[in-house]
């Protein structure tokens, strides 16, 4: 066990320090590039944070072990919203710009209602999972398509960009670097964790849910802490809707292109719904009232925080007294 726990500690201190050099690489490079920094949060930051999640299910299915897969997609699109998205909000008030509601949100809900519809047959095909890689597909290309495509940038991105001292050399260097740091030190952290969580004899979905989804999450939260903090909040926000997005459609298509996965009963009766739920919490708590951009605040931080630990207390009592 002292290797596991060795494993643990130095992931997670190096996966804080390579966040926060992977945020102000991904900022810096948005504004030399004219690129809005929801659009860096959405795609590079989502990207770069969910490929250990890509990782870890693809060879979850290679190896025959499709709760970990599954539990660990959809268990990370609840740590985010919960635990990362609640801790972040906690640390500091999230302030959210109208677009978000209007239309990524919505997006996110309805690639959410997809996965339920899929799960209701309690069998995720090939074909499902070709549907799913099409949609992320389509969805990717808008994205970037719809930001790159504007004559002029946005106010606050010009005004960044000339009080912004990072030459774009270190910003690219800083951005691969971190990348390539937060990858490594989150396979580091999850090896650990699975060893740990294998000693105590849990099954393949519980550990996904909960173990492997923080620990492959913690990207996530690292980022959107570290963008917050800096006063990045299109970025804070953006990554962790991103970062669903590319769960929910990339890493599960995947996984299932992989191999098709037959679905645990409690995945549709009990984890997509808590999925669901907290998606379209969040069109409440980032409502914006009387033309004011929505706010995070600490209060509905800590009820997202709240969600995750009665969430999470279930999973342990299911799994240990039925």
């Amino acid at each position: 066990m002292l290797l596991p726990s060795l494993s643990l500690l130095f992931g997670l201190a190096l996966l804080v320090w390579s966040a926060d050099r992977f945020v102000e690489g991904a900022s810096t490079t948005a504004r030399y590039f004219g690129m809005p920094p929801l659009l860096i949060g959405m795609v590079i930051v989502g990207f770069g944070t969910s490929a250990p999640e890509m990782l870890v299910s693809a060879i979850s299915s290679l190896q025959g072990n499709p709760g970990l897969a599954i539990g660990n997609a959809y268990g990370s699109n609840i740590t985010n919203i919960a635990l990362i998205l609640g801790l972040t909000a906690l640390l500091r008030p999230i302030t959210v710009h109208s677009r978000v509601v209007k239309k990524e949100l919505p997006i996110l809900a309805g690639v959410t209602a997809l996965a339920a519809w899929q799960a209701w047959s309690d069998t995720l095909s090939r074909m499902d999972a070709f549907i799913l890689l099409v949609v992320f597909s389509g969805l990717i290309f808008w994205t970037i398509r719809q930001q790159m495509t504007k004559d002029t940038l946005d106010k606050e991105v010009a005004e960044e960009m000339k009080t912004h001292t990072m030459p774009l050399r270190n910003g690219v260097f800083w951005l691969i670097i971190g990348l390539a740091l937060l990858i490594a030190s989150s396979k580091i952290l999850v090896w650990g964790a699975v060893e740990i969580a294998h000693a105590f004899g849990v099954s393949d979905l519980l550990i996904g849910l909960t173990i492997v989804a923080v620990g492959t999450s913690l990207p996530e939260l690292a980022s959107s802490v570290v963008a917050a903090r800096k006063g990045e909040h299109d970025i804070a926000l953006g990554n962790i809707i991103g970062s669903n997005l590319f769960n929910t459609l990339a890493v599960v298509g995947i996984a299932g292109s992989i191999h098709p996965i037959k679905l645990a009963p409690e995945v549709f009766s009990r984890d997509i719904p808590v999925m669901a739920a907290l998606t379209l919490s969040l069109f409440g708590i980032c409502w914006g009232f009387k033309g004011k951009p929505g706010r995070i605040s600490r209060l509905e931080g800590g009820f997202l925080l709240l969600a995750y630990i009665i969430y999470t207390g279930w999973l342990v009592r299911s799994a240990f007294w039925g």
